[in-house]
């Protein structure tokens, strides 16, 4: 087991004090735990921090958007805890350095995998529930997700990435976008992955449990990607 990185520049960036123990069983993917002695891995606080993350982004949308219908409320939700949003959250803390990956995701990039970076997210909202209580959780919460919510170019694309990406790129004389998709696991709970190209050039991927939102994942990608671009 190779020596685990300062911890120190990571909780500093979360801002709450997570257990050391329970933090790094959120760091650790079940690449890493498998190939280190099938030891416990992240996917149960993960399922945990998604509903503390539901929970907080649906509270915040409903009493600070109170003239938005319900339609427009899911969407915007489903705009703020999407892999893509997530995968951003993780880049601007720079968790992807932190997280224990096996030695086939390491050598594949998976410190950059959207992904990977998601489900890490929120494990860390599950260990910081379980360190600091409820009210400290969504603290946490509301201070990851602010930076998105304040963005209205980034939810008007969340909501429609494909159109939003197809019009982008017509405005910069790109190619329309051609989309390729995979699928890995059993029949019953398949995962897809998704692959956006302009002009024969890959520029994102995107993963989901359905084609559908495994494409929505790489055009909000791709489209963060170009509109970056053009700072």
């Amino acid at each position: 087991m190779s020596e685990l990185p300062d911890r120190g520049a990571l909780v500093g960036a979360l801002g709450i004090d997570i257990d050391p123990a329970l933090l790094e069983l959120a760091l650790t993917h079940r690449s890493f735990a498998y190939e280190n002695g099938g030891i416990p891995h992240n996917e149960r606080l993960e399922f945990l921090g998604d509903a503390i993350l539901g929970q907080a982004v649906t509270v915040k949308l409903y009493t600070e958007l109170p003239a938005v219908d319900e339609g427009e409320l899911a969407k915007r939700r489903a705009a703020l805890v999407s892999s893509v949003a997530l995968a951003e959250i993780a880049r601007g803390i720079g968790l992807g350095a932190h997280i224990r990956l096996g030695r086939g995701e390491e050598l594949t990039g998976g410190r950059e995998k959207s992904s990977i970076l998601a489900d890490t997210v929120e494990a860390i909202l599950g260990a910081a529930y379980l360190s600091a209580g409820p009210e400290q959780a969504r603290q946490l919460v509301l201070r990851l997700v602010e930076p998105l919510f304040a963005d209205p170019d980034r939810f008007g694309a969340a909501m429609d990435p494909k159109t939003s990406l197809q019009e982008l790129a017509a405005k910069l004389g790109r190619d329309v976008p051609v989309y390729r998709v995979t699928d890995t696991g059993p029949d019953h709970s398949k995962k897809f992955h998704a692959t956006v190209s302009l002009g024969g050039e890959d520029i994102a991927t995107g993963s989901g449990s359905s084609k559908k939102h495994a494409e929505m994942g790489a055009a909000l990608e791709a489209w963060t990607l170009l509109s970056r671009a053009q700072l």
